[in-house]
This record gives C-alpha cells, structure tokens and sequence, in this order.
C-alpha cells in the first residue's frame, strides 16, 4: 500500500504533462523537431508521432499556440524521475542534537557532553546546548550561565552560536551552528 501511493506521488508530478490525444482544444501547434520548429496542425503533429513511434508530448501550453515535442514519453519521464532523485542524494540534512546540560555538572561529565557536541558539529549538525534547572538552583542562574558560556567557549574553533545565551523561564538556550570550512 506504501509503494502504491508512493507511486502515485511520482505519476502527479507528470499529471499536468498533456501527451497525443490528451493535447485537445488546439488546431495548430508548433511543433519542435530536429530541424526546428515548425508550426502543423494537431493531426499532422499525431500523425508524424505515430510514424516515429514516439509520443507527441505538449511542452508548454502557455502561448498563442502549445508547444510540442516528438519525444519517448517513458524515457523522458524516467530521466525526470533519476534526475530528481540525484538531485535527493546531493541534499545536505541538517539535523539539530540536544545537549542537556544541569548546573551542578561534574568536571568529567562535561567533557564526554563537550566531546558528544563537537562529534555532531564536524557531521554538520547543529548543536543545542539547554541547561535546565531545578528547585532551588534557579537561586544561583549565574552558574548555570557559566557552565553554558564555558560549553560555548570551548566549541569556539568548531562552532558559532546563532544568539548569545539566552534564559527562558528555568532554561538556558543556545544553539550552535558548526564552522564551515572553505
């Protein structure tokens, strides 16, 4: 059922493509050859398709007359379909990774959380560092921006943060964009 609609999803791409007997509502088209364009009635244009065993496939339908090409519709249909898909793999995802940090964070903790961060940062990931805390800790803020500020500060060769550190409520936010290297 998943492949059906996927399938489907690929076919509307090419839904709006009029090709032979689709192509109604025109007397005369230009139609691209070879030689160059030419303007034909619709039937000599089906017919010349027909001869060549290839498909009349209108082109664009915007202008005084529709344009029209003699091509393989399957074949140029797949080209299309390959060419987006190539055009799929040379995307780049950015993900976004969370680093939880508390206040009160022990000196060994922070390195493997410090080490986690710059592992995403040199796949291209965006990193957010959250302190978050709790009960009483919200007391001493300022402890809590100093562990922030320090993650900061030591990612500084591998990462540039969108804002400054910023507290919301009982959190502290940063999101850090890795370097690019040109």
């Amino acid at each position: 059922m998943h492949k059906r609609s996927h399938q489907k999803q690929n076919n509307d791409r090419f839904s709006n493509t009029r090709i032979n007997e689709q192509i109604r509502g025109v007397e005369k088209v230009r139609l691209i050859t070879d030689e160059g364009p030419e303007i034909v009635t619709i039937q000599e244009a089906l017919e010349r398709a027909k001869k060549a065993e290839l498909d009349l496939v209108e082109v664009s339908s915007d202008q005084d007359l529709h344009v029209c090409k003699l091509i393989d519709y399957g074949k140029f249909r797949f080209e299309q379909l390959k060419k987006v898909k190539e055009a799929k793999k040379k995307q780049h995802v950015i993900n976004i990774k969370e680093i939880k940090l508390k206040p009160r964070i022990d000196n060994h903790d922070y390195e493997i959380k410090m080490k986690h961060a710059m592992e995403f940062l040199k796949r291209g990931d965006k990193v957010k560092v959250t302190l978050r805390f709790r009960g009483r800790e919200m007391l001493h803020s300022d402890l809590g921006m100093n562990v922030v500020n320090r993650m900061v500060e030591d990612l500084k060769d591998h990462a540039n943060p969108e804002k400054t550190p910023a507290q919301d409520g009982r959190t502290i936010v940063v999101v850090l964009n890795p370097k690019t290297t040109s």
